[in-house]
């Protein structure tokens, strides 16, 4: 179940964030950052609100972007950095990629016939 805190949800196990503890907005955030990161290096937030408009296929405004991205970060999956007085980069973490691994292999397994 997702989490509307920004108190990072852990497995009780292994102490790391599920992907399940993400809103579907949030995984859409850190897929469509994880993408762009391979081809433009610094992924500004406007990129990411680019690329989850092409996905979403509906307008999303700053309102909904910025603190999601701000989630995203103090639950350490993506790193925000500065580029210069207005903007801010985003780069997915190690834990940021291994919770999109986790979440591929959910559906995937899904799509396999729950092998």
């Amino acid at each position: 179940m997702s989490s509307d805190s920004t108190t990072p949800t852990t497995d009780p196990e292994t102490h790391r964030i599920r992907h399940t503890d993400l809103t579907t907005f949030q995984i859409d955030a850190l897929t469509v950052c994880a993408r762009l990161e391979s081809s433009l290096g610094e992924v500004k937030g406007l990129a990411i609100k680019d690329g989850l408009e092409d996905v979403i296929e509906k307008p999303v405004n700053h309102g909904r972007l910025y603190p999601n991205l701000d989630e995203l970060a103090a639950k350490g999956l993506v790193e925000k950095g500065k580029i210069d007085d207005r903007s801010n980069f985003y780069r997915v973490t190690e834990e940021g990629f291994r919770v999109l691994d986790e979440r591929r292999d959910h559906i995937a397994r899904a799509i396999d016939g729950g092998a």
